[in-house]
């Protein structure tokens, strides 16, 4: 079948095939017993229609068996269904510890992404063959939708928050990403294409002109201009928790509870410190709502994320 004319996009990540699987065996039940039920009733209707030369003298009486078994062969299919479909969704929003982190920035009406070495694009994605793929996505305005067809996965980019998308791409070639939440009187415009490369060619690409300053080198930068340090150091003056190896561990906070120090989590003490106190501190840091933008933000985690529990700082590439 020509490309123009093809039933489904192609699939050309990891989880495509067992996606597509998925859909159309729940597509080709539904037939079957949709079918079924109708070709029944139409019989039926037939059948007993006024009229007809049909003994109703003795209705029939109840079967046991025959009501198990039409009770008990949907319950199959849907419990089967429900494990199939829960063990993929699953694999779909877990992303495997080892994947390259890249960050996606959502804005009326364009897409804009870092690569984890700092390179910068918009409305393009390079990625190389066989490699996982997570993507760390926010939005500067309203709610968009980052959809890959061809990669069968898609996910609502919020403004005030972080979510998160994975793929691995199987097949090099070009493949059209999408917004699918309408955004806008240009929302048919948000429209980028993902490039899938050879190891060899995305590390050709990588080497090319441009902004390579990695992310967590700019936001060590926001951090040492906002003078975050002085607070957040381990011997310092001690007025804010340390934040060395801080990221993914459980913090306790003041008045009882819990919570994973995620992105979500670092995102909101540094825009809304009062929100969520650390047990043992109190309520000193500033606001930097409107003084650091999305961008600024992703940065400034990545960062944060990148320093050991020992305190060692990363790294710069140049």
């Amino acid at each position: 079948m020509s490309p123009e004319f093809a039933l489904m996009p192609e699939q050309a990540s990891s989880v495509s095939a067992e996606y597509d699987a998925l859909l159309f065996t729940e597509i080709g039940i539904s037939v079957f017993f949709g079918v079924g039920i109708c070709l029944a009733i139409m019989f039926l209707a037939w059948r007993y229609r006024a009229g007809s030369e049909v003994d109703r003298s003795d209705p029939p009486e109840g079967d046991m068996r025959l009501e198990l078994l039409w009770s008990g062969i949907p319950l199959v299919i849907a419990l089967g269904l429900f494990v199939w479909s829960a063990k993929l969704f699953i694999t779909m929003r877990t992303a495997p510890k080892n994947a390259m982190e890249l960050h996606v920035i959502g804005k009326q009406w364009m897409w804009k992404i870092q690569h984890p070495g700092g390179k910068r694009e918009i409305n393009e994605l390079h990625v190389p063959v066989g490699k996982d793929i997570k993507l760390v996505m926010s939005s500067e305005d309203v709610i968009h939708d980052f959809f890959i067809p061809a990669f069968r996965v898609k996910m609502d980019v919020l403004p005030g928050r972080y979510s998160m998308l994975w793929f691995k791409p199987i097949r090099e070639g070009t493949y059209r990403f999408f917004c699918a939440e309408y955004c806008g009187t240009s929302h048919s415009k948000m429209i980028g294409r993902v490039v899938v490369q050879s190891p060899a060619d995305y590390a050709s690409w990588l080497s090319g002109g441009g902004n390579n300053e990695p992310p967590e080198v700019a936001g060590k930068a926001l951090f040492e201009s906002f003078r975050c340090g002085t607070c957040h150091r381990e011997g310092l003056t001690g007025r804010g928790p340390v934040l060395d190896g801080l990221f993914g561990k459980q913090v306790r906070l003041a008045g009882g509870g819990m919570v994973v120090a995620d992105e979500n989590y670092l995102r909101e003490s540094i825009l809304d410190p009062g929100g969520k106190i650390v047990e043992g501190y109190q309520k000193l840091m500033p606001t930097y709502r409107g003084q650091i933008g999305e961008e600024g933000l992703m940065q400034l985690i990545a960062y944060l994320k990148s320093i050991a529990p020992d305190g060692k700082q990363p790294e710069e590439k140049r």
